[in-house]
């Protein structure tokens, strides 16, 4: 558990990053005081290098103070990782720096032109979390060759991931939403940009250049772990401040006999069920962590159960918001926030369909 003045100090920082639309500099400060962005990161080169399992039960406690917050830290956190799948000399030279944080696009988008030592790189990327304080951008980008699409065998597109530093990119401050404001999640573009060789990489564990077991993970299992304990950090402060709202209604004793019994009662269902996904999600990860005979298995139970909590958080929170009237409907009001950040939230590709 955080302690409980960490956690005031960022809910009184809230409305200026909404104001904002970007974290705070204080914010910020106690990010990289924290480590957070460095969550994944060895401990080799001075990262926390959490396990699985503990790292998404601080991920979610984050997303539970504030979705905003806990999302930004989860997204570059989650770049950040990728220290492990670059040449050593490097992540070290990197992220034994004070203030790294990574971020940018998962979606192929553009073209990286194969040259003798590198790549010549062109395009565009949405959605970078935390544009304005990132220090180095990742891109997936089509890869072409003597001006033709690399192809594999069957004939589809090929396409690599790289890292680019702030300086060469331009930030499009096109992020214009009614939640998540302050994750500041701009698009960005570089133009003709040559890189070197060892800028670009690939987010398999056989390519990883570090042995830990978060990089023999598969990065899309670790990704479904980490957004969904997002989800379900907003969900519970979602409960949490709806129920806080019907004990004010129950103060009428003929709502408190018509509506509140039920209202209360289904709230504790909820939490009990939630409870049990959840306690499972954790299992998994912990069963899954060091990959034994069972993990494949339990892989497929992990993105089937993060989806489906997915799927009950978005139905149960529209089921209930229409009880809190009004005074969920203003924006002044945290349920509110909370409301606007999960569906936000829940456009993110990558929890938004069945498995």
């Amino acid at each position: 558990m955080l302690d409980s003045n960490i956690s005031a100090f960022i809910q009184a920082q809230l409305a200026d990053t909404i104001a904002q639309k970007q974290l705070t500099k204080p914010l910020l400060d106690l990010i990289y005081q924290k480590k957070w962005f460095n969550l994944w990161v060895p401990t080799r080169y001075a990262g926390l290098g959490a396990e699985l399992a503990a790292g998404c039960r601080l991920l979610e406690e984050l997303a539970y103070i504030d979705g905003g917050f806990g999302w930004t830290v989860t997204l570059c956190a989650g770049a950040n990782m990728f220290a492990g799948f670059i040449a050593p000399d490097l992540a070290e030279q990197i992220f034994k720096q004070a203030q790294v944080c990574w971020g940018g696009s998962g979606k192929p988008a553009g073209r990286a032109d194969k040259l003798a030592d590198g790549y010549r790189i062109s395009g565009l990327w949405k959605y970078a979390t935390g544009a304005p304080h990132l220090s180095h951008f990742t891109l997936n980008a089509w890869l072409y060759e003597d001006g033709a699409p690399i192809l594999d065998e069957a004939g589809v597109p090929q396409y690599r991931s790289f890292f680019v530093d702030r300086e060469d990119v331009l930030i499009h401050y096109d992020w214009n939403t009614f939640g998540l404001e302050c994750t500041a999640s701009h698009s960005f573009s570089v133009e003709e940009l040559i890189v070197a060789q060892n800028r670009a990489f690939d987010l398999q564990p056989d390519k990883r250049t570090l042995d830990d077991p978060l990089f023999r993970y598969p990065f899309m299992t670790f990704a479904e772990c980490t957004l969904a304990v997002n989800y379900i950090g907003m969900f519970r402060r979602f409960l949490d401040l709806t129920e806080r709202y019907f004990f004010v209604k129950a103060a009428d004793a003929s709502w408190a006999k018509t509506r509140g019994k039920v209202l209360f009662k289904q709230i504790d269902q909820l939490r009990t069920d939630v409870d049990q996904s959840v306690a499972r999600l954790y299992m998994l990860m912990e069963q899954t962590w060091n990959l034994t005979h069972t993990a494949e298995e339990h892989m497929g139970e992990i993105s089937t159960l993060s989806r489906f909590l997915v799927g009950r958080i978005k139905e149960e929170t529209i089921r209930l918001f229409p009880y809190l009237g009004i005074y969920g409907a203003q924006r002044e009001n945290e349920v509110n926030r909370v409301f606007r950040h999960l569906f936000t939230a829940s456009q993110h590709a990558l929890l938004n369909t069945e498995s």
